[in-house]
């Protein structure tokens, strides 16, 4: 086997002049230094929508974009900004650290108005990417619209009608937030057309990317809203079990993350269709993917819900191989990288080895 080398770097990492790495011309010199060192991969973190807390793990999408990745100076490029908009905000103090609630306020404004100058243009290229998305896209764009016309609470504290997607509450929104939905996908289209052009490049120069996806999405997400029959949720949509691992010599009370836990029995049922797509997503964003937590589809830890702490939870047995055969039935031997980290047994040492 031939040996290689890379290096890992979040987007967020890179350096940037407002406030938070980006598909910029610093991420192409990040390319360029990687082929110069004979590097052949750039591993980067989850390039999810950052929901609670700003981490990368717990995105509102597994399938959208993070705006705050759009090159501000690739729309300056374009027409859609000018220099003087993009120089004249705050993007934080120090160019060190991302100062999130800084970039947050004024990162969708300046979009906006770059979206304000587009939508008056005919493009067929966005149209071709939502046909292409339309998996996703049509779900995210209305969950995030809704999200932020409440002030972006949780959709599980949302009105019960639309909370519980009842078809006249939908549609109802749909009209009424139609500016703002088109305004969401338009940030998705930005975001995939500079990562794809990134991405290229990349390969271009003989770099492949190493992308990481977590194995839990957030509750707070347009993945569970969308498709709450996937999770262990009663009638309510409130999860009867969270994820977590168990206490540990890193922690007395081990870690409650409370993801809401896959119903495998069902998503076994429908030949894991979502994780199909999920993973078929990936190898468009990505050459080689890296699953957070990959013990995970051998045995998970589930937490009671409404537990403070993560000590009363129970190991349960995954989807195993039989996952791993249906992906690969779809989609034909693709290159995964198990994260090796949490309480390793040998029957996930051999799911590792089985799975490839």
């Amino acid at each position: 086997m031939e040996r290689s080398a890379g290096i890992l770097l979040a987007i967020s990492s890179l350096p940037s002049k407002y406030g938070i790495g980006s598909f910029s011309k610093e991420a192409y010199r990040f390319v360029d230094w990687l082929r110069a060192a004979h590097q052949s991969y750039w591993q980067i973190l989850p390039m999810g929508p950052t929901g609670y807390g700003d981490s990368p793990y717990q995105s509102f999408s597994t399938f959208a974009g993070n705006p705050y990745f759009i090159d501000l100076d690739t729309l300056v490029d374009q027409g859609l900004l000018t220099d003087r908009e993009c120089r004249e905000r705050d993007w934080g103090d120090d160019g060190r650290y991302v100062d999130y609630r800084t970039i947050y306020e004024g990162r969708y404004p300046i979009l906006r108005k770059s979206y304000e100058r587009w939508k008056m243009t005919d493009s067929m290229e966005f149209s071709l990417f939502m046909d292409e998305n339309k998996e996703w896209i049509y779900d995210y764009s209305l969950f995030m619209a809704v999200k932020d016309s409440l002030g972006g609470i949780p959709w599980t504290e949302w009105p019960q009608d639309i909370r519980n997607r009842q078809p006249d509450a939908v549609q109802k929104m749909q009209v009424e937030l139609a500016e703002e939905i088109h305004f969401q996908q338009y940030m998705q289209y930005l975001f995939y057309t500079q990562w794809n052009a990134l991405k290229s490049y990349a390969n271009k120069n003989h770099i492949r990317i190493i992308g990481d996806i977590p194995i839990y999405v957030a509750m707070d997400s347009a993945d569970v809203w969308a498709h709450p029959e996937l999770f262990r949720l009663d009638e309510d949509r409130c999860p009867y079990e969270v994820a977590g691992c168990p206490p540990d010599g890193f922690s007395e009370t081990g870690q409650l993350w409370g993801n809401p836990i896959y119903d495998w029995e069902l998503n076994r049922q429908t030949g894991y269709s979502w994780w199909i797509a999920r993973m078929r997503h990936s190898y468009k964003l990505y050459d080689v993917v890296r699953i957070d937590h990959f013990r995970g589809f051998d045995e998970y830890y589930a937490i009671p819900y409404g537990e403070e702490t993560a000590v009363n939870g129970k190991w349960k047995k995954g989807p195993g191989m039989d996952l791993f055969r249906n992906i690969e039935k779809a989609l034909g031997k693709r290159d995964v990288i198990a994260e090796d980290l949490g309480f390793v047994t040998d029957s996930v040492r051999k799911l590792v080895h089985d799975s490839g």
